[in-house]
């Protein structure tokens, strides 16, 4: 494990070290796709342990430690959105039309995504604690781009919140006087916001369009993965050069593979700039809470991760 002087000496050094970087991510994509073809009894029983641990933590719920400040404050800022707005489009709603099976097949990525971010040596140098920072704010990025590398689409059934004068004439208690749930906001009401899935499928069907290549998503995991915005980073210098050079690296292969066209590079910012609008909390909601409950989902990222 890198020390805190030993990744200060990295991200200070000046010079761009494009092949380190290539070589980390083009590594460690291209060992998770050898594991899938030659080591499929090991992924089925990878998957099994996924099960496992989200049967286990459902089982226990009830004993789950409060989440993250973090996601805390996504649900605030989620929940004063819906307060603010009172129109038709806020109460709008969507739950999976088939959870078993999107659910799985998102637990399969998850498996494969968090292969991948073990297989970058880059990242494996590092001290823990910005690794545990890094995973917990990038997980749900790169899992929605595992879903469109691998193109899992999903089908959604709308369901309506009811509205505050259908609670009174039904008699539903108000939603700020109904009991908070584990893991969840005071008075959650099913699914997630059509918009937040809305915003999903439009990510997906912009890399489908733009036909992005594996090594392109590659690159674009690394520039996900080494995020210099996250707060308390001991290596920010040396994970800043990373995100750097995971850019740069892509433009490289752009200008060289696509030459003809010069507007390739951009479109993959854009689509990099509308998967950071992904909330963790959407992410989770949709498609882990049909099989996790309200476990907090970060729990089992980290059981996973660490076997803790």
């Amino acid at each position: 494990m890198a020390t805190l002087e030993g990744c200060r000496c990295r991200g200070a050094s000046g010079r761009s070290n494009n092949n380190s970087i290539l070589y980390s991510i083009l590594k460690s994509d291209s060992l998770a796709t050898a594991e899938e073809q030659q080591q499929q009894p090991r992924q089925q029983q990878q998957q099994q342990t996924l099960q496992q641990l989200l049967h286990k933590s459902s089982s226990t719920s009830s004993t789950i430690a409060a989440p993250p400040a973090s996601l805390q404050e996504l649900r605030q800022q989620q929940q004063q959105q819906q307060q603010a707005c009172s129109c038709g489009s806020t109460r709008r709603r969507g739950i999976l039309r088939s959870p078993q099976v999107t659910c799985k097949a998102a637990s399969a990525v998850l498996v494969k995504t968090l292969r991948f971010v073990k297989n970058v040596p880059c990242f494996r140098e590092l001290p823990e604690d910005d690794q545990l920072m890094l995973i917990r704010s990038g997980w749900a990025p790169l899992l929605v781009l595992g879903l469109a590398q691998d193109r899992v689409d999903f089908e959604t059934t709308e369901t309506v919140e009811p509205s505050m004068l259908q609670r009174i004439l039904t008699g539903l208690p108000d939603r700020q006087s109904e009991p908070a749930l584990a893991g969840h906001s005071r008075g959650a009401a099913p699914g997630v916001s059509i918009v937040d899935i809305e915003a999903i499928k439009a990510f997906l069907k912009k890399c489908w369009s733009v036909d992005i290549s594996t090594k392109e998503y590659a690159y674009l995991k690394g520039a996900v993965l080494f995020n210099p915005d996250v707060e308390g980073l001991r290596c920010l210098h040396y994970i800043q050069s990373l995100r750097r050079e995971a850019h740069q690296a892509l433009n490289e292969h752009v200008r060289l593979i696509h030459r003809e066209d010069t507007t390739r590079f951009a479109k993959l910012l854009i689509a990099l700039s509308m998967l950071r609008t992904i909330s963790p909390l959407v992410v989770a909601q949709l498609f882990f809470r049909p099989v996790i409950g309200s476990v907090n989902i970060e729990d089992v990222l980290m059981e996973m991760f660490y076997g803790k």
